[in-house]
């Protein structure tokens, strides 16, 4: 074997290693998505889609809480224009994550910014934004978005199936994932006072805009507490 083949075998072998360590890196938070894929793939069906189209849900839009809100508004009979600005406020969010990534993924080619970018989701950036890793792998971004975007719509699919012979699987209490989801997210993220303010008047807010119906309450919220933790570390001096 040449010195290049050699060369070109051990690069492989670490393209390989990093793809299944982000695999395996993220494979606990697919676990716990996996009862917001399932209610997401029965709703759909009792939306009125058929299989195919409640599996394009899952696997063209790829974003859980997305979905939900569509298949929310299609039953409760509302436009297109609203469905669509309500799609784009509730991924607002990804914007600020691809402003963090952008330095490790805009100089990739283009087939890769798009690959990550599509597979850009709250639990991708959990365990690949620029914080958590001392050096950016797009092939360990590239496996953590390809298993959890496997074990998504594979609970979609089980939750189509499931949609079509279990009555009232809404009933079970499997939105629940999605609370538990985020909180996991959240939780190792607080290492300092002015996340931890941040988090708080995140709480305390949504919980008050629940309380008293108001349907803006994540936009109110965010905001309300991004300002908070940065006033606090602003007061404290913190970096």
């Amino acid at each position: 074997m040449s010195q290049a083949e050699i060369v070109h075998h051990s690069s492989n072998n670490e393209k390989f290693r990093a793809f299944f360590k982000g695999a395996a890196a993220i494979i606990p938070l697919t676990v716990a998505v996996l009862p917001w894929g399932i209610l997401t793939g029965s709703l759909a069906i009792k939306s009125g889609f058929d299989p195919v189209q409640s599996q394009a849900l899952s696997g063209i839009i790829f974003a859980g809480a997305v979905q939900l809100a569509i298949m929310g508004m299609i039953q409760a009979g509302v436009g297109l224009g609203s469905i669509l600005i309500s799609a784009l406020l509730i991924t607002s969010r990804h914007f600020l994550y691809s402003m963090v990534m952008r330095k490790n993924i805009s100089p990739l080619p283009l087939r890769w910014r798009l690959a990550l970018g599509f597979l850009l989701t709250d639990e991708l950036f959990a365990i690949a934004n620029p914080g958590q890793l001392q050096r950016f792998d797009r092939w360990y971004a590239l496996g953590g978005g390809l298993c959890f975007y496997l074990g998504w719509n594979l609970a979609t699919l089980g939750g189509i199936i499931a949609g079509e012979s279990i009555e009232n699987l809404d009933a079970l209490g499997l939105d629940f994932a999605i609370a538990a989801t985020f909180i996991a997210l959240v939780i190792p993220t607080i290492n300092n006072a002015s996340i931890l303010v941040c988090v708080l008047t995140a709480l305390v807010t949504s919980v008050i805009c629940e309380v008293m119906h108001i349907q803006a309450g994540l936009l109110i919220s965010a905001p309300l507490a991004m300002f908070a933790g940065y006033a606090y570390a602003r007061a404290r001096g913190e970096s």
